[in-house]
């Protein structure tokens, strides 16, 4: 069975980076542990619009969590283990691992991670786009 494209129209050159992409953001948008809010930070810089993720990893520390940009894509993993040297009469507190990711935009860039009261929140900034006019030049062949 073929699948139909909506990028086949032959008017959508190149297109097939952003097909792949939306095939991943359907995939991951599957999970929904951990929670998390995206926003845009307000700020006066010509550099370009921040946003921030923010995710709700409690009960992580630093050395559980990994962030890291893989083929423009935001991967963040947290990793924990049980503590066998504990003896629960109940336990509603699991410990779980997760993979999050988001896809990135061209010319997407991190500023950083920082981890404060059980929430990771990173920051990027998307710097803005600049409009490039080219003139092609038609040779003539008489």
């Amino acid at each position: 069975m073929t699948r139909l494209a909506g990028f086949s129209s032959p008017f959508l050159l190149g297109f097939d980076e952003i097909e792949r992409a939306l095939d991943r953001v359907s995939k991951a948008a599957n999970d929904g542990y951990p929670p998390y809010n995206i926003e845009r930070i307000e700020r006066d810089a010509p550099e370009g619009d921040v946003l921030r993720i923010t995710l709700a990893v409690a009960g992580f520390t630093r050395e559980q969590l990994d962030v890291s940009v893989e083929e423009n894509q935001l991967v963040i993993r947290g990793r924990q283990a049980d503590d066998k040297s504990r003896l629960y009469l109940h336990r509603g507190i699991a410990a779980r691992q997760f993979q999050r990711t988001f896809v990135l935009a061209e010319g997407i860039e991190i500023l950083g991670a920082d981890l404060r009261n059980g929430l990771l929140s990173i920051d990027l900034i998307r710097p803005p786009l600049e409009r490039v006019v080219r003139r092609i030049e038609i040779n003539a062949e008489d």
